[in-house]
Parts: structure tokens; sequence; C-alpha cells
């Protein structure tokens, strides 16, 4: 969710819809022609060293294993609230003074929230990371907070709401499909949170998260460009390894998790604005850090034959074959520390019923459960997927977040750079039972987007 100068990742990297719920893929989805170094501070922060030396560059990355999932019931939003109260400053260096050096140094900066975790990242010219490594290691556990400061910023995340979710037909559709599918989990809440309680988050709210989860022990650190690690080494052991454990913080994170779904639900959002009707069926599924071995890849491979593209499954059935729908696709959000998604989406053609939609739909899930994935299928979206993941190694800081994503959500280094090998290794067995086993219709909540034509009232005049 973007703000004036960061944005909110919500709804486990995905708050707007499908668009981001294919991050949560390709979060697994590289390796290096160099092995990353990693090294534990005694103060229990992990860091991640990622070499990149083709530009006098370097991405910082500080993850923190806290998210909107850890928030105290009541006080949804305050992950996300914090995230932004962040940039107010500590008593070394006052608000505005991080983000202006930045700035004048020719850099950029970013901040995002998810379900399971907060991060904070700079990209920099080489020479300026031991500044910015002083920079997030005063704030870790210096900041600042005033009402004066942080009354003014909880209107600006309500008008956030307001522009990315009230007042998005879309936004609030998932929004209404996610606290469906999750009847227990706080997966069903909101990243941003529900607009009641974020107009009641007050200073000692952030304050009291912060002290609880704003600590070296509950972070990672991740270095991505022209670095030298053992340059890097005193340089991070002088900075972030001076700051204090929180002993508190326990080693896993303990959640309520979801009883085994007994029925299939929907969910209808009715909107004046809407402008195209839309159809999501959102199944859950295990993620990468659930799955029993070989069932996330073969999730990933099940998502992209289903809806990767013009030849994938569902978009020959509803769009070429079938005059239905002008889109169709399919993802599966693998990063997260708890049960994810699965997800359908359609957009169906004017006058077009959701009962054929669905009936296509269920074909195509019908047939990939029945039978065997042609070979030339299979080869043809493994080689899709390992081929996004080897281009994708031009960018340092898409490197920096697949690392960071993966390690605070229960993943290590080796499961970042082995997921080529563990998709290349997935069989057409393997896609059919997952299949077989996940896409249940009783794990579903379907969504339908729909106009709302009813004429409005006039109001009565004396």
């Amino acid at each position: 969710m973007m703000t004036s100068h960061r944005f909110a990742a919500c709804s486990l990297l995905a708050l707007c819809l499908l668009a981001l719920a294919g991050v949560g893929v390709r979060a697994q989805t590289t390796v290096t022609s160099e092995r990353p170094a990693s090294f534990t501070l005694p103060n229990g922060m992990q860091v991640v060293v990622i070499p990149d030396r083709r530009t006098p560059v370097v991405t910082q990355m500080v993850w923190y294993k806290v998210g909107s999932a850890d928030e105290t019931p009541g006080k949804s939003g305050l992950a996300h609230f914090l995230e932004h109260l962040m940039f107010k400053g500590t008593t070394a260096h006052p608000a505005g003074e991080f983000s202006k050096t930045v700035q004048r140094i020719g850099g950029s900066e970013n901040a995002f929230t998810s379900t399971d975790y907060t991060g904070y990242f700079q990209r920099v010219p080489r020479e300026q990371l031991a500044r910015m490594m002083e920079f997030e290691a005063d704030r870790m556990t210096g900041l600042v907070l005033k009402d004066e400061n942080v009354l003014p910023e909880r209107d600006v995340v309500l008008e956030e709401y307001n522009m990315r979710t009230a007042n998005n037909p879309e936004a609030r559709l998932t929004e209404q499909i996610m606290a469906a599918l999750y009847l227990n989990h706080p997966y069903g809440r909101p990243v941003i949170g529900w607009r009641a309680e974020i107009e009641k988050l007050d200073r000692e709210d952030a304050l009291a998260f912060y002290k609880r989860f704003y600590a070296p022990n509950n972070a990672t650190l991740v270095i991505a460009g022209d670095v030298d690690i053992n340059e890097l080494r005193p340089l991070v052991e002088r900075t972030f390894g001076q700051v204090a454990v929180q002993p508190a913080i326990p080693a896993h994170r303990m959640r309520p998790q979801e009883p085994v779904p007994a029925a299939s639900r929907t969910v209808t959002l009715s909107d004046p604005r809407v402008e195209q009707t839309g159809l999501r069926r959102y199944y859950l599924a295990p993620s990468a850090s659930t799955a029993a071995a070989g069932e996330s890849p073969a999730l990933d491979v099940l998502a992209q034959l289903m809806g990767g593209g013009s030849n994938s499954y569902l978009y020959r059935a509803l769009v070429i074959d079938r005059p239905l729908a002008i889109s169709a696709g399919a993802s599966y959000q693998g990063t997260a520390l708890d049960e994810t998604q699965f997800i359908i989406s359609v957009s169906p053609k004017p006058g077009v019923e959701f009962a054929a939609v669905e009936q296509a739909i269920d074909g195509v899930i019908a047939d990939v459960e029945r039978n065997a994935v042609r070979a030339e299928d299979l080869e043809r979206v493994k080689t899709q997927l390992i081929a996004e993941a080897i281009y994708a190694q031009d960018n340092q800081a898409t490197l920096a977040r697949w690392y960071g994503a993966a390690l605070t959500t229960g993943l290590s280094v080796d499961d970042v750079r082995n997921w080529p090998d563990r998709i290349r290794a997935v069989t057409s067995d393997q896609v059919r039972a997952v299949a077989q086993k996940w896409l249940d219709s009783k794990r579903s909540v379907t969504g339908y987007l729909v106009k709302d034509t009813t004429p409005k009232r006039e109001e009565k005049r004396s």
C-alpha cells in the first residue's frame, strides 16, 4: 500500500488483489552464483549479505518478525501504524533527518507492513552504508513519540484506508473474503486494520507494541550490493551489535490456528462504483513453511498451469475456448508463516452469469484432478518459473526482499537458493495430488463483485 513516502504490503504482501499475490510465489524463487554470507550477532540479530558488485550501490533492509497477525485483538492496524511512526525521529536524530539524509545523498527509502513482518530499507551509494546502519540501529530502540506527531499520523493512516480500501470495491471484496476465509487465525484481519479500531490507536498503543517487538533478536538485517563480508561484519557489530536484547520475545510465534474447514462460503460485495464485475475464489492452502515436503513447489506449478498467462488452463477455458471472460488467472501465496491462499480470479464478460464461470472453473479443476498433466505443459511452466528466478537476479533489491521474506517466515537461505531445484523436481502426480487435496470446495470462499444499481433515495424536504 503506497503512502506519500512508503508502502504497506497488506495481506501478506498483498493488500491489493492478485497483483501482489504473485509476490509470495516469487519470494522463494532465486539462486545466486555466490552463496550469501550469513551470521548471527551475539544479541540475536541475523545478518545476510548478498554480493552484487556490478555497481557501487547497496540496499539495506531491516526486517522485524512482527506483522498484523501479531497484533493484540481489538487493535488492528497497529503494526502498520507503527511503521508510519518509525519515521518520527529519535533523540539522536530528530524527525525528518533520516529521510532528508537519504534524499541528499541521492538514495531512496521505503517501508512495508505485511501479516508476518515489517521492513525498512534504503538504497544508497556504497560509501553511505555505514551512515544508514547508524540511523537504523538508532531507531531500533530509540524512537521518540509525542501526541503532536502521533495523532496527525493516525489521520494519515485513516486517509490511506479511505483511499486504498474504503473507496476501492476490489480491495473491499478482498478484505471480506479474507475475513471469511480465516475463521480463527489473525490473517483474517486486514493489515491496515479495521477503521473503527484504527480510530482508537494512540501513542501508548504504538509505544507498547514497539517495545514489545522491536529488538535485534527479533530482526533480520539483509545487505545486498557492492559489499565485502570481511569489511562489513565489523561495521555491523559496531552498530547493530550494540543494541540490547529484548529477552521477553519468544523464540517462536504462537498464533491461533484454523480449524479444519467444514463448509464452502460465499461473499457478495455490491457497490455502485463497480465498473467490472469479478469473481474470486480463495482456497485455504499450506504455505512453504507449513506444507509437507514437495507440496509447496507443486502448488506453485499448479498455479502457473492453471492461471499463469494466455496458455494457462483457466485462460484457455474461459477466454479462448468459450467467450465467458476477459481475463482469468491463478496464484499461490507461498511465503507465509501459517496457512495461506491459493487464488483464482476471473473477470466475466458483460452479461455472463457467475454460474457459467464457476462451472468452467470447476471443470478445469476436475480435469487437473483426474488426468495427468501433459508432459509439454509441465515442462513449459516449470521453465517459466525457473527463468523468472534467473532473470530477477538483475535486481539486488528484489534479491534482498526474497531472502528477507523467507527468513522472517520460517525458511532459510538454502530454501531460497534451492527453490528452482524443487520446482524442477515436481511431477505430474504431485500436481494432481495437491489439486485433489487442497482445491476442495469446503476449503474455499468465493467472492462476487457486482455493481449496485439500486436507485438512490431522495431526501424528503420539509
